[in-house]
């Protein structure tokens, strides 16, 4: 395919890219949405839409070091995966306390139980000695 004939998928991959981080951000505050693997989402989206939206997040004070440590090592700290288990787990049983609905009770934790699998089956960066 020509670069004039991808060209029209640029925003969507903009707009995918936004919309990743905007959730990542809010999982910042509400511990059932995933940071880091939503950021890193992010990070990939705007390196198909976006060089200069990409720069930006690799080069973020917060947020870049998630993407810049991933593209370096491909493996996320223990203490990373320990924080979103504990997170995710502890979300998923506020959601199944407080959604009244049956079906829609068990949604949240199987969402964190697959995202917890994908986590732990990626490789674990050993500690830094800085």
């Amino acid at each position: 395919m020509s670069t004039r004939r991808l060209a029209w998928l640029k925003p969507l991959w903009l707009l995918a890219g936004a919309a990743s981080l905007l959730l990542g951000v809010i999982g910042i505050f509400l511990p059932l949405l995933p940071t880091t693997p939503l950021v890193l989402l992010a990070a990939w989206c705007f390196s198909k839409g976006s060089e200069r939206w990409e720069h930006w997040l690799v080069t973020h004070r917060y947020l870049g070091p998630i993407v810049r440590d991933w593209r370096a090592t491909r493996a996320v700290p223990l203490r990373a995966k320990l924080l979103a288990t504990v997170m995710m787990s502890g979300s998923s049983l506020w959601a199944w306390w407080t959604i009244p609905s049956p079906v829609w009770r068990w949604t949240p934790g199987i969402t964190c139980a697959l995202v917890a699998l994908w986590l732990w089956h990626l490789p674990t960066r050993p500690p830094r000695r800085d």
